[in-house]
């Protein structure tokens, strides 16, 4: 996939494309219908099959008091674009200039100079531009003298009950009741944080239960704290199954600011310091809780261990 970040020439002259345009945070279910819809009349008309997408989250400069946390930095949401086999990404940088523009001149600049759009496919209740004016009736009324088809599709469903669309909305309030299963379900994959293990208390290792200290960027979302199983990913791909914990552990810790990422690898002996880790939240085993000693603590422990293995081998 190609990924485009100087918009001052067009990528491709002489070329058209078929885009869509969106956050896409955490890339899941409905986001990729619209980018297989983008896919599929890109190669019946030998497009080039686009995202446009942002370098941030709109949201964390109009309104950053009450921005989402991400599902996905835009490390991973460009990996997850990529296994779409979207052609490109345009890839747009959201500062305070840039949430100023109108929305016309955006789609003129973008999606008509820029691009060499033949079509554009979004969902029905798109918006875009400043103060989000732009919607699907700016882009066709632009279409009608620039040469390009508008195509709104409707908004996925969810399939576990509740009468209302895929969003990523919906897969945050599912992260924060622990429902890491049910967000898989929303995203076609399991919800991944990723950070650095830096050096924590080693209390972990004095139990002995040494844990990897995740440090994830406060902007990312995490699930609810509780005790998880899942998979650690090193830089060098190799895969391991591990126990999560995620909270304040307040056995040690009155008022603790806030919650750790500790994932404890099985059967794995090593340094991970200083290391990049991917870790994936598969199954919900427990909320975290205070326990009134070590001994009913490592107790604990070791239950959960055996329940992630349990839950986790093949």
């Amino acid at each position: 996939m190609r990924v485009i970040t100087d918009l001052s020439t067009p990528p491709w002259p002489g070329d058209r494309a078929v885009v869509t345009i969106g956050a896409y945070d955490g890339v899941h279910l409905g986001h990729q219908a619209v980018i297989a819809e983008v896919r599929r009349r890109a190669e019946a008309t030998g497009a080039h099959s686009v995202v446009i997408t942002f370098d941030r989250h709109p949201a964390s400069v109009v309104r950053p008091e009450s921005a989402p946390r991400l599902l996905t930095d835009l490390e991973q949401k460009l990996e997850l674009l990529a296994a779409t086999g979207v052609d490109a990404t345009v890839v747009i940088t959201f500062d305070q200039r840039q949430s100023e523009e109108e929305p016309l001149a955006f789609a003129q600049r973008v999606i008509v100079d820029c691009l060499a759009t033949s079509a554009i496919v979004v969902g029905e209740d798109f918006h875009f531009g400043r103060g989000r004016g732009g919607n699907v009736g700016t882009l066709r009324e632009l279409g009608a003298t620039a040469g390009f088809e508008v195509h709104p599709l409707p908004l996925v469903p969810r399939t576990d009950g509740p009468d209302e669309s895929l969003s990523s909305t919906a897969i945050r309030r599912a992260m924060a009741g622990g429902q890491v299963e049910l967000a898989a379900q929303m995203l076609g994959h399991p919800f991944e944080a990723r950070g650095k293990v830096v050096q924590g208390d080693q209390r972990g290792r004095l139990l002995g239960f040494p844990t990897a200290n995740v440090e994830v960027p406060r902007a990312m979302c995490l699930p609810s704290d509780g005790v998880y199983a899942g998979w650690y990913e090193r830089p060098d791909g190799s895969r391991h199954m591990c126990a999560i914990n995620l909270g304040r552990r307040p056995t040690f810790y009155e008022h603790a600011d806030h919650s750790l990422l500790e994932a404890h690898l099985l059967e794995f002996q090593g340094d991970l310091y200083g290391e990049r880790a991917r870790v994936q939240f598969t199954h919900f085993l427990r909320s975290e809780r205070k326990f009134d000693g070590i001994d009913a603590l490592i107790g604990q422990l070791k239950n959960d261990i055996d329940h992630a293995r349990s839950v986790l081998a093949p």
